[in-house]
C-alpha cells in the first residue's frame, strides 16, 4: 500500500494502466542460453573440442606448454642469427687479411719504383738503385736454399739493370728540350688622334729582350678619330716577363697612354 501510494504521488496515472503497459513489453529471458548454444555451434563448425568447462590445472598446464613452445621458437631464431653473424665476421676477417697482403705488396712495389725513378733521374740518387738491389738480394739469401746461385743471378741482374739505366739516361740526354712559348696580342692606346701611330709602332718594336720576337700589327679605330695599335709578339716563358714588357712599352709616355694584353695563347 505504501509503495502504491508513493507511485501514485510520482505519477498520478492509475496503477493498473501502468501494469498493462508493462505486460505489453517482450523480454528475452533465455539470452544467455542462446549465446551458449551459438558459441557451441561455431566451435563445432571450427573443429574445436566441445566439452565441459576445463579445470584450472588443465588451463595452467596448457598455458605453460604454450609459453615453452614460444621460448623454443625464439631461441631457434636467435641461434640462427648468431650463426649468420659469425659467418659474416669470418668472411670479413678473410677479406681483411687479403687486403692487407695486397697493400703490403703495393707498398713494396711503390718503394722499388721510387728507387728506380730516382736512379733514372741521374746524379747522386743513382747509388740508391744498387743499395735497393743489394737489400733485395740479402732478403733473397735469407729465404733461398742455394745461396751461391742466387748471388750469381743477382749480380747478373744488377749488371743488366745498370746497363739499361745508363742507356736510358743517354737517350734522355739526347732528347731535345721543349721550350715553352706564349703568343701575346697587345693593345697599345695613344693619347689622342694627333699621335703619330708610325712613330709609336717604331717605339714599341724598339723594345728588345732575349726570347722576344715581334710579329704582325694593325690599327683599329676606337672612336673620335682615334686608333689603337694591336701588335703581336712571341715570348719565351722562362726569359721574358709580360709585365716587364708592358712597363717598357708604357715608358714611351710621349706616344703611349696604356698597354694591355688583349689575348694570350700557349704555343
Amino acid at each position: 500500500d505504501l509503495l502504491d501510494s508513493l507511485l501514485q504521488e510520482l505519477n498520478p496515472e492509475p496503477l493498473k494502466f501502468r501494469m498493462a503497459a508493462l505486460a505489453q513489453d517482450n523480454f528475452w529471458f533465455n539470452k544467455s542460453q542462446c549465446d551458449d548454444a551459438e558459441r557451441l555451434y561455431f566451435e563445432k563448425l571450427s573443429g574445436a573440442k566441445v566439452g565441459g568447462p576445463e579445470s584450472l590445472s588443465a588451463q595452467i598446464a596448457r598455458a605453460r606448454e604454450h609459453i615453452k613452445n614460444s621460448l623454443d621458437c625464439v631461441d631457434g631464431l636467435v641461434s640462427e642469427d648468431d650463426m649468420v653473424l659469425a659467418s659474416k665476421l669470418s668472411a670479413l676477417e678473410l677479406e681483411n687479411k687479403a687486403l692487407k697482403k695486397v697493400t703490403d705488396d703495393l707498398k713494396s712495389l711503390i718503394a722499388k719504383l721510387e728507387s728506380r725513378v730516382v736512379a733514372l733521374e741521374g746524379g747522386k740518387p743513382a747509388a740508391a738503385a744498387p743499395a735497393a738491389a743489394a737489400a733485395a738480394d740479402e732478403e733473397d739469401d735469407d729465404v733461398d736454399l742455394f745461396g751461391s746461385e742466387d748471388e750469381e743471378e743477382s749480380e747478373e741482374k744488377k749488371r743488366i739493370t745498370e746497363e739499361r739505366l745508363k742507356a736510358y739516361a743517354e737517350k734522355k740526354s739526347k732528347k731535345p728540350q721543349i721550350i715553352a712559348k706564349t703568343s701575346v696580342l697587345l693593345d697599345v692606346k695613344p693619347w689622342d688622334d694627333e699621335t703619330d701611330m708610325k712613330e709609336m709602332l717604331g717605339a714599341v718594336k724598339s723594345v728588345e729582350m732575349e726570347g722576344l720576337v715581334w710579329g704582325a700589327n694593325k690599327l683599329i679605330p676606337i672612336g673620335y678619330g682615334i686608333n689603337k695599335l694591336q701588335v703581336m709578339c712571341t715570348v719565351e716563358d722562362e726569359k721574358v716577363s709580360i709585365e716587364e714588357l708592358q712597363e717598357k712599352i708604357e715608358a714611351f709616355e710621349d706616344f703611349v697612354q696604356s698597354c694591355d694584353v688583349a689575348a694570350m695563347n700557349k704555343i
